[in-house]
């Protein structure tokens, strides 16, 4: 076993299992925490509050103060390398991201080959603020979205509910399409390699919409794309701790593990226990896999889920988070049950 790092959540994913496992969520800086409602307020915009380093700090922080999770996760968004690629992105309230759509290869070739990370220096800023602010033991996540899912938001312009304007687009102009994956594939290798630099321990890869693919389309648009960036940078930070997150991947999970090279996949609460303890866990450190809709729900049933990821998991290389993303409206009294049940 590798020696201890003294941050649970980096010995996890450096080999070596804790009796009590790590935790932290998924979008833990957010919209269920009245204190970030007010920085939101403060902000202005969205991607104001995203390129505000000291502002972005502040939220990555402010889960940290009041739960002691594990790790904190560097508060942005998958859709900054779009923006740092030339394009146009806002959020419209209510509504998510809008984009340029890049639904032809005509717009394709619009599209600059190369990422201006001027434009990303505020992240990498508010990386190097939360580094100097988290203590020893707390380790600090940078992260990407994987190319597969940003280029479903490229190509349509905005979230679909099966992305089916990208899956069209990877059927009928697989070379365009592969244009944009190249594309972004470089940047993001770029991209977490400055939030490394910047103070980052580890960084996870979101491939949110990798469920909707069929297997052969999964092995090309979302397993070899996440293999290059583990590749990528693993050229420059041979040690990098890396974890995929295929959502949906279900039975594709462990060739993705495999053939990706991450130290870590994050399930969602779909997924089969026993399957993955066999197939998954035996070779790799799981993170999850609680339903975000059980931790709203709290009481007995949010004891229950809880002890059943532990049950499920715990014997081996865990780190305790959700399924998914934490809802806006989950009470704080739940994660606190959540944490005082999952640390004993």
């Amino acid at each position: 076993m590798p020696p201890s790092s003294a941050k649970p959540f980096i010995d996890v994913l450096s080999g070596q299992r804790q009796t009590v496992p790590p935790v932290w969520m998924m979008r833990q800086a957010g919209r269920y925490l009245p204190e970030y409602r007010e920085v939101r307020a403060k902000a202005g915009g969205f991607l104001d509050l995203c390129f505000t380093p000291e502002l972005a700090a502040e939220v990555t922080l402010q889960p940290i103060r009041r739960f002691g999770f594990d790790a904190a996760i560097i508060f942005s968004d998958i859709l900054v390398i779009p923006y740092a690629l030339g394009r146009s992105v806002r959020f419209e309230v209510g509504e998510g991201p809008r984009l340029e759509p890049l639904d032809d290869p005509d717009k394709v070739r619009t599209l600059s080959p190369r990422a201006d990370f001027g434009k990303l220096e505020p992240v990498f800023e508010a990386l190097r603020i939360v580094r100097r602010a988290l203590d020893t033991k707390t380790a600090l996540i940078g992260f990407c979205g994987a190319p597969w899912t940003v280029a479903t938001y490229m190509v349509a312009g905005q979230g679909t509910p099966d992305q089916a304007p990208a899956r069209m687009m990877a059927y009928r102009h697989p070379e365009a399409f592969a244009k944009i994956i190249d594309t972004l594939v470089e940047s993001s290798v770029d991209y977490l390699l400055g939030q490394l630099a910047a103070g980052a321990d580890a960084l996870q890869i979101f491939d949110t919409w990798a469920g909707v693919l069929p297997p052969a389309e999964f092995a090309r648009w979302s397993i070899e794309p996440t293999r290059r960036i583990v590749e990528g940078v693993r050229a420059k930070v041979p040690d990098a701790k890396i974890i995929g997150f295929p959502r949906g991947a279900g039975a594709l999970l462990p060739a993705y593990v495999e053939e990706t090279g991450v130290n870590a996949v994050s399930i969602d609460w779909t997924a089969e226990p026993a399957f993955i303890r066999e197939r998954v866990q035996s070779r790799v450190a799981v993170q999850g896999n609680l339903d975000p809709l059980v931790l709203i729900t709290g009481g007995d049933a949010l004891n229950r889920a809880v002890d059943e990821v532990l049950a499920n998991f715990a014997k081996g290389r865990l780190i305790f988070n959700l399924g998914h993303g934490i809802q806006p409206e989950t009470p704080i009294a739940h994660v606190e049950q959540m944490l005082k049940r999952v640390r004993g």
